[in-house]
């Protein structure tokens, strides 16, 4: 399909400035190497909004994704009702669709994706009741808290990071945490490079019974494999209809689908609207989190290197 410049909201100025298309921009990167296991990526947003300035956009990860907001105002339309939070440190379950999320003002968001069966390994955790779902972050004696005085001592996005980094390393050391289960990391590394592939085939190449593999993936994606890997198609979709994708692999994206129906159909499905309009409304925070996803998804296929220029910027 044919894709227009994708809509921009001028009132949403982000600290860390736009793409080639005037999408916005957050800080992100690839955790340190000894946390790699447990962590898919790192962000930091700082955004300028007038005070009397509403966006209403959404939120699509594949993660669970801990989000420590030092300032903002925001409201999440979770699956138990709508949450309205400030200054807040909370835990967001990976979404099964577009999550509605309303912010007035300018905020401040710095936050950890954790890789698919981390919350088992460190803390016996199962996804199936995170998805959709918001949780306050208030394990370990209130570690959200503790990050958040700690980040308020800091200025800089690197600074912000650094600290979350060393919050965790206390969890994993306070858990004596194992690694994610291996079949995890196998399919995880699937869905990012060819997530048209057959379950049935996936369970073959990887060398596990296909039921063992349906039960990991459930419990450490909160949903079935086939639901995965059509989230993983609809996201780097979206990614590439906001212009923060490798345009290199537009052509490859769109032969995913059958055909056009097919690909309005399941977009539709998942965003709650068209592609067109998906390009034609300004989706700020959800690009935010599409180009981190899509930067770390480059690096781990190898795509990109680490920290590289990002072919959209």
């Amino acid at each position: 399909m044919k894709r227009g410049n994708p809509a921009v909201d001028s009132a949403f100025v982000p600290r860390h400035g736009v793409s080639r298309l005037g999408q916005p921009l957050s800080y992100s990167r690839a955790p340190s190497p000894d946390l790699a296991p447990w962590i898919a990526r790192l962000y930091a947003t700082d955004v300028e909004i007038p005070d009397d300035h509403t966006i209403d956009c959404g939120l699509f990860n594949d993660t669970t994704v801990v989000r420590i907001q030092t300032r903002g105002d925001w409201t999440a339309q979770t699956i138990d009702g709508p949450m309205h939070e400030g200054r807040s440190a909370l835990i967001f379950g990976p979404q099964s669709k577009l999550m509605p999320i309303t912010v007035r003002g300018s905020f401040t968001s710095i936050g950890i994706s954790l890789r698919p069966g981390a919350g088992h390994a460190v803390m016996n955790l199962d996804t199936v009741e995170f998805i959709d779902r918001i949780r306050p972050c208030d394990v370990y004696g209130s570690p959200g808290q503790v990050a958040l005085d700690q980040l308020d001592a800091c200025s800089e996005p690197e600074q912000w990071l650094q600290v979350l980094e060393q919050f965790i390393r206390q969890v994993l050391v306070q858990t004596g945490a194992a690694e994610p289960d291996p079949i995890t990391a196998f399919f995880e590394a699937v869905s990012m490079t060819n997530p048209t592939l057959p379950v049935a085939e996936i369970a073959r190449i990887g060398g596990v019974a296909l039921r063992r593999l349906e039960r990991i993936v459930r419990r450490d994606y909160g949903m079935s494999p086939k639901k995965v890997l059509r989230r993983a198609r609809a996201l780097d979709m979206a990614s590439h209809l906001r212009g923060v994708a490798d345009e290199a692999e537009a052509d490859e994206l769109e032969l995913r689908y059958y055909d056009q129906s097919h690909l309005i159909r399941e977009f539709t499905e998942l965003f709650g609207m068209s592609p067109g309009q998906f390009v034609a409304n300004p989706q700020p925070i959800l690009t935010l989190a599409l180009e981190s996803r899509q930067a770390r998804r480059l690096e781990a296929t190898e795509r990109l290197a680490p920290g590289a220029r990002r072919p959209w910027q």
